[in-house]
């Protein structure tokens, strides 16, 4: 254990990100930010983050759906339409490091922020707009969620089994690799600026992250001239890289991606001529004889057991693992020592999360407050970083700028999805 003389604070302590993003690209980019030490001042509508009210669960006013994504921030209610709402917005943006959101483009700048103007006076301000389509281009004013990305960009045609119709992949990459990718160039900015002085504008498109997650597939279909089709639970270069089904019908992954692994496999199943045979000599060979492959490994594989199996391969340093589902992972998540579920309180209500897979050496634990209820600490922040009095901050409640606002629509939904 680190000696506390030596613990040092979170990488992002003393950062500050104003957050003006909803749902879930931008939500689980600003979580990831706070997780790291950055403070994240959660600027939200009278109504608030839309994805407060996403049914089926719920704790208090607030739903799992937006639990999930929204510790470790503070939330301040604003009302950007009034001249009050919009001053104090412009004046937190002045005392903050990073701007995030995720509206579509042009719809800051209607409500009176621009970002040009905005950096223009504040070089060393970072800005992140993550969209559906980018700031620029053919779609760039089309709404964007994370279906849509994953349908445009060839992740749902990848998705899925052979003669089977395209499947939306079961969480939503859409939403969170863009947030991941927009903390990147954050990260990168912030990076920039401790050399420069200077901060950086940035562009960060869902459908962009998507296309950019395709990896190996885009170049296959550049250089083939074909496109992949479902991948099933199998892999378009290993044959020996998919899931198979034991004699209980329970299912497991073997990923025996090398010849080594190939010969082991081989050995474990009882069969250690296989690779003697022509058909199965090497990784091409075997690719070309996937099915007949298929074949004879699903019929010995339907003799035992899957947790037999996945012993008995593990015996032999073949990779492989059981197909869990997500109350099982978690579940191991739990045993696991490694702090990934973690418990939120704020008194009244608690609930189990996933943490942030980053951890560090000799560094602070991250901090795990529960997420803010609407306009939480609105009346804290003014104070705090604009230095508003008690009685200013309760003119600007009765103006209807702050909390408590009068609910009201939001002006345009964000690019982010369910």
């Amino acid at each position: 254990m680190a000696n506390p003389s030596t613990v040092r604070p979170l990488p992002l302590t003393g950062i500050r990100v104003l957050d003006f993003t909803t749902f879930l690209s931008g939500p689980s980019a600003t979580q990831l930010l706070a997780d790291l030490g950055a403070d994240i001042v959660k600027i939200e509508p009278a109504v608030g983050d839309s994805s407060r009210s996403i049914p089926p669960h719920f704790l208090g006013d607030d739903s799992a759906y937006y639990l999930a994504n929204n510790r470790n921030k503070r939330s301040v209610a604003l009302d950007l339409k009034r001249p009050e709402g919009l001053d104090v917005a412009l004046r937190l943006i002045a005392v903050s490091d990073v701007v995030i959101e995720n509206f579509r483009p042009g719809v800051f700048a209607r409500l009176g922020i621009d970002k040009h103007a905005v950096t223009a006076e504040r070089p060393d301000l970072v800005w992140a707009s993550i969209s559906g389509f980018g700031q620029f281009g053919p779609h760039h004013q089309r709404p964007a969620y994370d279906m849509i990305v994953q349908a445009m960009s060839g992740v749902m045609s990848l998705t899925g089994h052979p003669d089977q119709p395209a499947a939306r992949l079961g969480v939503p990459a859409g939403d969170v690799v863009a947030g991941m990718y927009a903390v990147i160039g954050v990260l990168s900015a912030l990076v920039s600026r401790a050399d420069s002085g200077s901060g950086r504008i940035i562009d960060v498109s869902m459908l962009d992250s998507q296309l950019g997650q395709l990896s190996y597939q885009s170049v296959y279909a550049m250089m083939s001239g074909r496109a992949p089709g479902r991948q099933g639970a199998g892999h378009d270069s290993i044959p020996t890289y998919r899931s198979f089904r034991g004699s209980d019908g329970a299912e497991f992954v073997v990923t025996a991606n090398t010849q080594a692994m190939w010969e082991r496999l081989c050995a474990a199943v009882g069969e250690p001529s296989l690779p003697e045979d022509p058909r199965f000599r090497d990784q091409a060979t075997r690719l070309q004889h996937k099915d007949e492959l298929w074949d004879i490994l699903e019929k010995v594989f339907a003799q035992q057991p899957a947790d037999e199996w996945v012993s008995r391969l593990i015996g032999h340093q073949v990779p492989c693992a059981p197909i869990r589902d997500v109350a099982e992972a978690l579940v191991d998540a739990r045993g696991a020592g490694r702090g990934m579920v973690v418990e939120l309180t704020d008194g009244s209500h608690s609930f189990e999360g996933v943490a942030t897979p980053i951890l560090f050496e000799n560094t602070e634990t991250p901090p795990l407050r529960y997420p803010p209820r609407l306009g939480e600490q609105t009346r804290e922040v003014l104070e705090e970083l604009l230095a508003l009095t008690p009685a200013e901050c309760d003119r600007l409640a009765q103006s209807g700028a702050v909390f408590p606002p009068a609910p009201q629509a939001d002006p345009e939904e964000p690019h982010s999805a369910l």
